[in-house]
């Protein structure tokens, strides 16, 4: 269960998007955020000389996934400085103590707990090699554990999803979609940001003709075969791991080989499609029936 949290924001500059910081009552932690385009605004800021842990994301243009770089500094705006060269990243994080209490053991700690995460769940695409980590006394691994705990609450407020697991654990069986083709089928559920596909699940080997024309299918399940995702077994794919796609539709032209909608190819065990679950949904919630 998520531990409850009263979040402040403040706008450095007025707009959500510009740079702005994060704060939770009762945490000595702070996290500063903002554009690449802002960058100079950011490291004149007093928190930019701690130390501390950062990240770096954007798109990698060779594939179209979203790529973090996780770092730590002892002073953060001289890390960051050294990292001007790399040209796939739009956004920064970074994270500082309020009472001076971070060390580089902590740090370090920190940096290698988050790697090992974000590389498990498998959302981002990771520019890191591995990090060794740091080993700590055991009452200052629980409170770095804490300070982990806060930077996992508030990274996806501060629009960063890399450590936000593909599939949470509270969903139930009764919330699986299937989408079945030429006797394969494959198993999925919707999330907060599109569609999961769940790891075990079967896609066609062969894309359709369109695909020629639309070939945004193609290009992804290219990707997700030289990913890993998906592993040609026999005369079909294989899902390896659990995968989230943009939207259901993404998710089944996947599946499918090519264009498909997902509303209507994704079905629940009764057999009824995702587009009659949510028409029924918005039917049954107050005032949404019509008189």
């Amino acid at each position: 269960m998520n531990t409850t949290a009263t979040v402040r924001i403040f706008l450095a500059k007025g707009s959500p998007t510009s740079v702005r910081t994060a704060e939770i009552s009762n945490w000595t932690g702070k996290a500063v955020a903002g554009p690449r385009s802002q960058i100079e605004d950011m490291l004149n800021r007093d928190e930019a000389a701690k130390p501390g842990v950062y990240f770096l994301s954007g798109i990698n243009p060779e594939t179209g996934r979203e790529r973090v770089y996780i770092g730590e500094a002892e002073v953060i705006r001289n890390r960051i400085k050294g990292h001007m060269d790399r040209d796939f990243w739009k956004s920064l994080v970074f994270f500082v103590s309020k009472d001076e209490n971070l060390t580089k053991a902590h740090i370090k700690y920190l940096e290698g707990k988050l790697i090992e995460t974000a590389r498990s769940i498998g959302r981002f695409e990771l520019e890191n090699a591995q990090a060794s980590g740091s080993h700590l006394p055991e009452s200052d691994a629980a409170d770095m554990d804490v300070f982990f705990s806060r930077m996992e609450q508030l990274l996806p407020i501060l629009g960063q999803e890399f450590l936000k697991p593909v599939v949470n654990e509270a969903n139930k069986k009764s919330s699986l979609l299937f989408c079945e083709i030429k006797g394969l089928k494959a198993t999925g559920r919707q999330t907060d940001n599109g569609f999961v596909v769940l790891k075990g699940s079967e896609a066609v080997l062969s894309e359709r003709p369109s695909t020629q024309k639309y070939q945004y299918a193609a290009n992804l399940r290219a990707t997700l075969r030289s990913d890993g995702i998906l592993e040609e077994k026999s005369d079909r794919l294989i899902f390896a791991s659990d995968y989230e796609f943009s939207s259901p539709s993404a998710a089944a032209a996947v599946i499918h080989g090519g264009q498909a909608n997902g509303l209507i190819a994704w079905k629940d065990v009764r057999g009824v499609t995702l587009k009659e679950r949510e028409e029924m949904e918005v039917q049954q919630a107050p005032g949404g029936a019509e008189e």
